[in-house]
Parts: C-alpha cells; sequence; structure tokens
C-alpha cells in the first residue's frame, strides 16, 4: 500500500469536515466505501479506478461534442488512457483522482453549455464545482481560469445570466463548512501551503514547468494537446471552445507564479487532448489519407504501453531505474528530496511499511507489562503513524502519534508517555524530552525513499515535561 493511502485511511476513520492538507470530500467517500467493501488495498483502489474509466470516456464525449467523428473520440479517449500521470494517479486512492474526474466534468458541461445555449447547465456546474472545491483546492485555479475565460470571450454573455450567479451562490454553499473549519482551526491548509512552498516543492523554472508537462503527459501524445491548445485559440472550426482553451492557459499561468507541483496542472488536459484529436481527424478527412487514422491510434497505442512501467508496478523494483533510462522518461521532481532514492517516489513509498512496523512491534513487546501501558509509538510524518495505525493491530500494536498534519490535531491521545517508541524524530528533539534516548533498532528497506531506510529506533524514557506540553514542539504542517 502507499503511504497517502495509510493516511487517508487513517483520516476516513476520523471524519471532519476538512484536514490540514485537504478538504473533506475524498475521505468520506473513502469511509463510506470502506464501510461496505473493507479496507483493503485492492478495494479501496476501485475508487480510483472507476474515476479514471468515466474520465476517459468523457473525454472522449467532448471530442464528439467538438464534432469529432469516431476516429476523433477513440483517439481522444486512447491518448487520455495511456498517459503516465493519470495511470498513476487512478492506481491509487488518494483525492487527485476525483480531481481529475471534477475538470473533466467541469469542461464537459462546459462544453454543453457553449454548444446548446443552455443557461440551466450553469446551476449544474456550481454543483460540480463545489463538490470538486471539497474534494481539492485547486479546483479555485479552474474557476479563476474560467472567470478570466469568460471575460475574454463571448462567453461574457453569460455573466449577465442569473443561473451562472447562482451557480456560484450553490458552489459556495457547498464548500462553506470547510471554510468555516479552516477558520475554526486557525486557517491550518494556508500554514500547510506556505511550508510546503518554502521546503517541500521542489524550485524550477517556467521552462522546467512545460517540459514536466510534457513528460508527465507522455512526450509521444504532446504534439496531440499542443495541437488542441492551438486549434482551440485560432482554429475558426473550434473558435466557440475557445474559452477552453484560455482556462488551461490561465492554470498554467498560475501553477507556474504559485511554484505548485508539475503534477497539479493535470486535470487540465482533457479539452485539450479532444480537441487535438478532432483536429487530426479533420486533417486526415481533407487530404483522403484515411489509412493515417488506423497507423497513428497503433502507434500511439504502443508508445503509451510502452510506459506502463514508469507508471504502474509491473517490473521488479530492481529493473524500473534501468528501465526508464533506456527509453528516457524519468519522472520530474515535485519535492525537494524526490531524486535521492533509488525509484521514484510513487514505487519507492509503497516499500519499507510492514518491516518498520514489525521492528517496532518487536521493541514494543520487549517492554514490561508496566511500560507498555504508557508506552506510546511516535512517528516523524503522518506515512509512519498511519502505517503503525493500519497495519500495528495485527502485531498487538497501540495507534501511533504524530505532529505530522492532521494527527498534530489528532492530539497525543490518553497515555502519559513516561515511555516512547520513536521514529522518524530528532534524536536532539527527542532529548530535549526526555531524560534516555536509546538507539535499539534501524529499519532498512533499500527500495524505501531515503528518510524510511537506514532510520533509527528510539526508546525513550523519563519524561521531562508533561506530554501535551511536549506536544507543542512536534506540530509539522506540511
Amino acid at each position: 500500500m502507499f503511504r497517502d493511502e495509510f493516511y487517508y485511511i487513517a483520516c476516513a476513520r476520523r471524519l471532519a469536515w476538512g484536514y490540514v492538507d485537504q478538504p473533506p470530500l475524498s475521505l468520506a467517500v473513502l469511509a463510506g466505501w470502506m464501510r461496505v467493501f473493507g479496507d483493503s488495498v485492492e478495494s479501496i483502489r476501485v475508487v480510483p479506478a472507476v474515476a479514471g474509466v468515466i474520465s476517459i470516456l468523457l473525454t472522449s464525449l467532448i471530442a464528439r461534442e467538438m464534432g469529432g467523428r469516431r476516429f476523433a473520440q477513440a483517439f481522444a479517449a486512447l491518448c487520455f488512457a495511456v498517459v503516465p500521470v493519470y495511470l498513476v494517479q487512478t492506481g491509487l486512492f488518494a483525492m487527485n483522482a476525483l480531481d481529475i474526474l471534477f475538470w473533466t466534468l467541469v469542461f464537459y458541461v462546459l462544453v454543453a453549455i457553449v454548444k446548446s445555449g443552455n443557461s440551466k447547465l450553469w446551476i449544474l456546474m456550481g454543483f460540480i464545482i463545489g463538490l470538486g472545491l471539497l474534494n481539492k483546492i485547486g479546483v479555485l485555479v479552474l474557476g479563476a481560469g474560467l472567470a478570466v475565460a469568460l471575460i475574454l470571450t463571448p462567453g461574457r454573455k453569460y455573466l449577465k445570466s442569473g443561473y451562472l450567479w447562482g451557480a456560484v451562490l450553490i458552489a459556495l454553499v457547498i464548500v462553506l463548512p470547510h471554510v468555516l473549519w479552516q477558520v475554526s482551526n486557525d486557517w491550518p491548509t494556508r500554514e500547510f501551503i506556505n511550508n510546503a512552498k518554502q521546503f517541500k516543492i521542489a524550485a524550477i523554472n517556467p521552462v522546467q514547468y512545460f517540459v514536466g508537462q510534457v513528460v508527465i503527459m507522455h512526450p509521444a501524445i504532446s504534439f496531440v494537446w499542443l495541437l488542441g491548445l492551438g486549434a482551440l485559440l485560432g482554429w475558426k472550426r473550434l473558435g466557440p471552445y475557445r474559452i477552453l482553451g484560455l482556462i488551461y492557459i490561465v492554470a498554467l499561468v498560475i501553477f507556474m507564479v504559485q511554484r505548485s507541483k508539475v503534477y497539479y496542472l493535470s486535470p487540465a488536459y482533457a479539452p485539450l487532448l479532444a480537441a487535438g484529436a478532432v483536429s487530426i481527424e479533420r486533417m486526415i478527412s481533407r487530404r483522403g489519407l484515411r489509412w493515417v487514422g488506423p497507423v497513428i491510434f497503433i502507434v500511439i497505442a504502443i508508445l503509451g504501453a510502452a510506459t506502463f512501467p514508469v507508471a504502474l508496478p509491473i517490473l521488479d523494483p530492481s529493473r524500473v531505474v534501468g528501465y526508464q533510462q533506456r527509453i528516457g522518461l524519468t519522472p520530474p521532481a515535485n519535492e525537494v528530496n524526490d531524486d535521492m532514492g533509488p525509484l521514484p517516489q510513487h514505487f519507492a513509498d509503497r516499500f519499507g511499511w510492514d518491516n518498520m512496523v514489525s521492528t517496532i512491534a518487536a521493541v514494543y513487546h520487549g517492554l514490561d507489562a508496566e511500560e507498555r501501558a504508557e508506552c506510546v509509538i511516535l512517528t516523524g510524518n503522518y506515512g509512519q503513524a498511519a502505517a503503525i495505525d493500519y497495519l500495528g493491530p495485527r502485531y498487538g500494536l497501540p495507534g501511533a502519534i504524530s505532529g505530522h498534519n492532521n494527527y498534530y490535531l489528532w492530539g497525543p491521545g490518553d497515555k502519559s508517555g513516561e515511555v516512547a517508541i520513536a521514529y522518524g524524530a530528532s534524536h536532539d528533539v527527542l532529548e530535549a524530552v526526555y531524560e534516555e534516548v536509546t538507539e535499539v533498532a534501524v529499519v532498512v528497506s533499500p527500495y524505501a525513499m531515503p528518510w524510511e531506510t537506514n532510520q533509527p529506533v528510539f526508546l525513550c524514557r523519563g519524561l521531562k515535561i508533561g506530554l501535551k506540553e511536549a506536544w507543542r514542539m512536534t506540530k509539522n504542517f506540511i
């Protein structure tokens, strides 16, 4: 299981209107799903897979609404289906798969509004954007792009529509409980975002950001979405849908300026792929080169399949890096330490958790009954804590505590903490709180991220100050 999946399960078991690092919708969906189908890795990954399939179908429908015939519809769906970043994001449970779905739904409804002129569809748009904001606040960028695009195109006529402003009101009402949660908790997500920009997200310039888009969207497919962007902005036939191209431009600029991770822009590509497919179909048809269509389709299918091993856990871990180098497709760094491990993070963060939990369990069960009764398991990040919460019961472990993100808000629990098993925590920090700090084990997981291998486990005794007082020292929103 992937690091964030452990954390999502932990959050879904503690439902709230917000979390330090995300809004609540995806966690509510996961909680409902687990209640019916359980929390196995196979079960929870059905949700993002379904979201991905629906997004593929919507991309095909967007191409159809733009005037695309069978080839354009099938080709747009194929291009979406083989995009590496989509394969990664829909292969794991996280808010990203739903984010892609919400953006694609917005694009589909927007195309329907433009094509039919039916202003009542703005109401549906309001519900989609509101739910999208409850899933990921990046939908604000989509809303900003939509606002700018409406002003700069004939779509400004909709600014006089009561349905559009009704949609705005609906979206605000839907997201209001999350905003109130942020207010009542002193805007933790704002602190989280500021810290991430300063300490976590890799600094890249606009050229690197754009090159990153080519890589994560698959270099062989770049001509499709670039052609689609050009067609949306300059081809008269697709002129009514220029608004979609402008949304992409605005989103690209905002994410660049905000120093966001490269993949944050990935939900914006469905209309570009659809428009590119329609353009290619049109060019082939006008020149009487219908045989070219099947050739392009087959070539993209083959090249797309060739990149599956860098997005999906198909190969043995020892072969992944070599394969990436051979095909010349290395994922761009999203975080400052992304390039430190033998595997890219979307693979590496699947390794080492059982080893970590079993090692900690051996230390825990080596304590006498009196010490175990007061012992807390303190971890340095939410992945470690959530993995212990999920895997620990089979080893007879209590739940973990951590100062990282929402674990900090959940607090240190009811135990005195006179004894602690600490993993992922600084020795110096531990010595400031405990009289005795002893390294008792080392967790080695060679395929894990660097901060999850060759890491010591400390046994701490003699709390110098109260655990609740010490808790304030652990806060880490990043």
